[in-house]
């Protein structure tokens, strides 16, 4: 049986980009409001009851690490998810997942004395 090799710093670095932009509650209130499709900054500041500034904090965590993208339209910008990035989120918990049937007993005060 094969079993998966440790991740690169590059992929620890990529994975705690992305689930730092993913634990905060103001974040993913903006996730959850996207998941029908683009919306309007105005919309998001609108339905959040947010400061521009602060929705402007949020929004930018969320492009950084690559979970949304926005489109510009005159003054306003557009933003949307970014259905690979929420993919790659999976792939990274799913790696996470101890394989089957290597899960240690540990003996309580076994390793240090």
């Amino acid at each position: 049986m094969a079993t998966a090799a440790r991740p690169a710093a590059t992929d620890r670095a990529r994975a705690e980009a992305l689930f730092h932009a993913l634990s905060d509650e103001t974040r993913l209130a903006i996730l959850d409001m996207l998941r029908d499709g683009e919306r309007c900054v105005c919309e998001l500041q609108d339905q959040l009851d947010a400061a521009q500034s602060r929705l402007s904090f949020h929004l930018r965590v969320l492009k950084q690490a690559g979970l949304v993208v926005d489109r510009r339209d005159g003054r306003w910008s557009h933003y949307r998810i970014v259905p690979s990035a929420l993919a790659e989120v999976h792939d990274l918990v799913v790696g996470m997942q101890p394989s089957r049937g290597t899960l240690p007993v540990r003996r309580v005060g076994a390793c240090c004395g």
